[in-house]
């Protein structure tokens, strides 16, 4: 065999086997693609605007978000309200609970200026005398082509929230639609809204504290009534995740906030994550 044969073969045995590694690369990469999961602006666009303010909203919106997320109080006069405590001290200019204030003493309070003064940085005069808005405003101005996430606060503190909730939802036609799911972290609130509304999307927001105790029958029991579960992630790995999906429950993450925790959570094939940063979330 001469010498310049010797070199091709070799070469072309090189160039084989540089291109089965590539194969094998490319095949590495095509078969850990991740599906992108449900993005949940979590109080809408947080980071970046103040929370649950139809502005937060707006922004988690262009930022690609699935659904805006709406956390319920109730006044005294039985008004629901977007705003995630039960008191109006940490998001607004004024002080005291929620169920002591009617609405109209809600609407006089400044919902923005306190993200201005904490977030100097990400400040906007767009933002000063933002309005807490009602459930109804919220949903008067996005319609009922967007998608609402929804959940139930405190509401032992307030009789009839399940009733009010319901009554807003059909007057703007979202049970036809379909475009709503209702979380809580009450049982209570979650089994009585499927006693009235039983074909109502409902998902069970598990405690942080109670994640460790959570067994594959517990699951089975919150299947009867729920569609999914909310969970923390740091409190969860891709085992939790497989066991729940495998009962059937959507696997929902709260609050997923920087790109490491999420390319893991999306790792584990979670279907959904509530987050501050939605823009951090990749389209695959």
């Amino acid at each position: 065999m001469t010498r310049n044969r010797i070199m091709i073969i070799a070469l072309l045995g090189c160039l084989l086997l540089i291109g089965t590694l590539v194969l094998q690369q490319f095949d590495i990469v095509r078969t850990s693609t991740l599906t992108k999961p449900t993005i949940i602006p979590h109080r809408g666009a947080s980071a970046y605007a103040p929370e649950h303010t139809i502005a937060a909203y707006e922004l988690g919106e262009t930022m690609n978000g699935d659904y805006i997320e709406l956390d319920l109080q109730m006044t005294k006069d039985n008004h629901l309200i977007v705003m995630h405590d039960e008191t109006v001290n940490r998001t607004t200019n004024g002080t005291g609970l929620v169920r002591n204030m009617t609405l109209a003493d809600i609407k006089q309070l400044d919902a923005g200026s306190w993200f201005n003064e904490r977030y100097p940085r990400l400040a906007n005069k767009a933002y000063v005398g933002l309005k807490v808005p009602t459930l109804e405003e919220v949903m008067e101005h996005f319609g009922n082509d967007v998608r609402f996430y929804i959940e139930t606060k405190a509401p032992g503190v307030y009789p009839g929230m399940e009733e009010e909730l319901l009554r807003i939802l059909k007057k703007h036609e979202m049970l036809e639609e379909r475009n709503v799911l209702i979380q809580s972290f009450s049982p209570d609130s979650l089994l009585k809204l499927h006693s009235l509304q039983p074909d109502l999307p409902l998902v069970q927001l598990i405690p942080s504290a109670s994640v460790e105790e959570v067994t594959r029958e517990d699951l089975k029991d919150m299947k009867a009534y729920s569609s999914g579960i909310g969970v923390n992630y740091k409190k969860i790995d891709e085992d939790f995740v497989n066991v729940a999906q495998e009962e059937s429950l959507f696997v929902h993450v709260y609050t997923v906030n920087g790109k490491r925790d999420i390319g893991r959570v999306m790792e584990w094939g979670v279907d959904g994550i509530f987050t501050n940063h939605p823009d951090l979330i990749p389209e695959k």
